[in-house]
Order: C-alpha cells, then structure tokens, then sequence
C-alpha cells in the first residue's frame, strides 16, 4: 500500500510569500537596484527598441560620418547615461551593508519561533523595504537610461543639422538624467527606515 504525503500547512500564496526570508528580499533588491540600472544605462533590446548607450552611439556614430565635429562633445550624452549605472552601484553597496548587519543565527531564530513576534515583524518590513529600494532605483534608472538615451539620440542628429541647438538639447538631456537621481533619493529616503533587528535573547 503506498503512503500518502504529509499535508503543508499552507493554504496560500501568502503562506509561502510569509515564509520567504527576509533576507531574500534584501538580496533581490541589490540585484534589481544594479541589474535594472545597469539596462537602462547600457543596452537592452525590446520590441526592436535599444536603449541608453546604444541608442545614443548608434545615433552619434551615424551622424558624425557627415559632420566630424559632432563626436567630442556628444560624448555628454554617452556619461549621463553611464550616470544611471553608478546610481544603481551606489544603492547596491548601500542595500548590500543593510544585510551585513543581519547576524548569521537570524533566519534560523525566525524560523524556530511559534508565533510572530515584534522583531519578526520588524525584519519582515525591513525585507520588503529593502526589495522596495532596489525595486524604486532600478526602475527609475531604466526609465531615466531610456530618457537619456533617446534625448541623447536626437542631441547628436540636431547638432549634426544645426550646431545652435546642442546646448538647449543638453538641458533636454540633464533633466532626463535628473529622474535617475530622483530615484536615487527616494531610495536613500526608504533605506533609512530600513533595520534589522536582533531578537531579543531569553
């Protein structure tokens, strides 16, 4: 006769989601916080869109073939775009030094306790609150790489037609970067009401 499995005790999605450490969530925003930002600062193609670097290099390269004197100070197009990876960097480390503070017994301290508890609580919210970090950075650098990128794109085929319109499209530019930093400043606003807390210890 064959044995029958022993029943989980979930009963949901949430179940699983609860027991999900929150450590996992604080590493998956580091990776989001770097990996989003750095497809938006770099390439990434989508429905046979490239983005940042690749958008405006292509467009530069292609431009500069009639008109040479468009490539040296273009290349403003190609940092601002390099700006969003550095963004997502810096929030990276920053997430990554929240989970150095967890100590090695946490996830097991967790997992042993019957009912949740005040400090379960508190690390629960900091786990989500350090996915919601990386999640915020991330994004807002993609879209910001993307901004850039096309601003970018068309700085270099309106300076290679007229020169007079460089310095209005690196405005353009500057204030595509500036959702990038807004991103970083949220983020920055949301990892200070992020800790883990030790449990108490009986």
């Amino acid at each position: 006769m064959a044995q029958q499995g022993v029943a989980l005790p979930y009963t949901g999605w949430g179940d699983i989601i609860r027991d999900i450490p929150p450590v996992a969530w604080g590493a998956l925003g580091v990776a989001l916080a770097l990996g989003l930002s750095a497809i938006g600062a770099a390439w990434q193609v989508c429905v046979l869109n490239f983005w940042g670097i690749f958008i405006t290099g292509s467009s530069l390269l292609g431009a500069a073939v009639k008109s040479p004197r468009i490539r040296s100070k273009n290349l403003v197009s190609v940092i601002f775009c390099e700006a969003t990876a550095i963004y997502g960097v810096i929030i990276a480390i920053l997430v990554a030094s929240k989970l150095d503070g967890v100590p090695p017994d946490f996830i097991q301290s967790m997992m042993d306790a019957n009912k949740i508890e005040k400090w379960q609580a508190d690390a629960i919210a900091a786990g989500w609150g350090l996915l919601a970090t990386g999640l915020t950075v991330g994004l807002s650098n993609v879209f910001s790489g993307i901004s850039v990128g096309v601003a970018g794109s068309g700085a270099a085929l309106g300076d290679a037609q007229r020169p007079e319109i460089f310095v209005k499209m690196l405005i353009v530019e500057i204030f595509a970067s500036a959702l990038g930093l807004f991103g970083v400043i949220i983020g920055l606003l949301q990892l200070n009401l992020v800790n883990f807390t030790r449990p108490a210890r009986s």
